[in-house]
């Protein structure tokens, strides 16, 4: 038996709920939802997937994200010959639904509730003005912004998170040294980011479009912080090339968390492509032969601003 979810904050907080509630050592498998997609991840019967697409071959899954639901529908219309264990519902974070579901069990004897109301603020980016502008003076925001997800290297960092979330309350995992330089590092590049975000974006009608192709390596920064310097954007697109792989291009898209109007389904939207997400934020993998006009039909597609 295994762990498999996605190295993000939320992928983290979900392994530690289901390490909680399984009350034993599991080893934890980092995966992209590229490689569930892709058909590259290598899961096995008795694995616990969460926060990931659905995939024939675990025991048991747990997500919130709609295009991994319409998925999921699929599969059972089409090869399922087993009831699935575990939960899907659209929620604000996959770890709120692993919580809900150990807890309805009594599998969990200690309360998360606080880990996972923060978790959901993050993951559905319900931030304010000042959690954007200042998330150094808000704790699991910034602890969140540590968890880069860009290298493969980085999984003794996530699974010391893992452990530092079961036995440490927030103030006291800030002090440890590894988070204290990652924050530190954060707050430096989010000073950077934002003229870098103007540098970088151009405005198509109400999309910001932040293209990071033309640099060797995509700068980090904020994510959010888009939507602060476009106020009159509705919504964002991000583009880069994958860090290992220049062949490939990884496009983000997002609606602004303080203007609302953008209609677009981002995950149906982005399923389309291979990729996915939620209603109002997404992500996919292209070929970078097919990437720009892959591009230009998205854009086109988000200006119409159909739902």
């Amino acid at each position: 038996m295994r762990i498999v979810t996605r190295p993000d904050f939320d992928g983290i907080v979900c392994a530690v709920i289901i390490l909680e509630a399984q009350k034993r050592d599991l080893p934890v498998i980092w995966l992209e939802p590229s490689q569930v997609q892709n058909g590259n991840a290598e899961i096995q019967t008795g694995d616990i997937m969460a926060n990931l697409p659905f995939d024939l071959r675990c025991s048991v899954w747990f997500d919130h994200h709609v295009s991994n639901g319409i998925k999921l529908d699929q599969y059972l219309s089409n090869s399922m010959n087993r009831p699935i264990d575990g939960a899907f519902r659209i929620a604000p974070s996959a770890a709120g639904v692993v919580y809900q579901y150990y807890m309805e069990q009594g599998k969990l004897t200690r309360n998360f509730d606080d880990l996972i109301k923060e978790t959901d603020i993050i993951d559905a980016a319900r931030l304010s003005m000042d959690q954007v502008l200042h998330p150094e003076k808000y704790p699991f925001i910034l602890l969140s912004m540590t968890v880069k997800n860009r290298d493969d290297s980085d999984s003794t960092y996530w699974n010391r998170l893992v452990t530092l979330l079961r036995q440490k309350n927030i103030d006291e995992i800030l002090t440890e040294s590894d988070v204290k330089k990652r924050c530190a590092q954060v707050i430096d590049e989010n000073m950077a980011y934002a003229d870098i975000l103007k540098r970088y974006t151009r405005i198509h009608g109400n999309i910001s479009v932040t293209d990071f192709r033309s640099l060797d390596r995509a700068p980090s920064g904020n994510r959010f912080l888009t939507y602060s310097l476009f106020p009159q954007c509705i919504a964002s697109v991000k583009i880069r090339y994958d860090d290992h792989d220049r062949d490939k291009v990884l496009v983000s898209i997002g609606r602004s968390i303080f203007n609302e109007g953008f209609d677009v389904n981002i995950g149906k939207l982005l399923a389309r492509y291979g990729g996915g997400g939620h209603a109002g934020a997404g992500g996919c993998s292209m070929e970078s032969s097919e990437a720009q006009q892959n591009l230009n039909e998205i854009l086109d597609i988000m200006a119409a601003n159909a739902d």
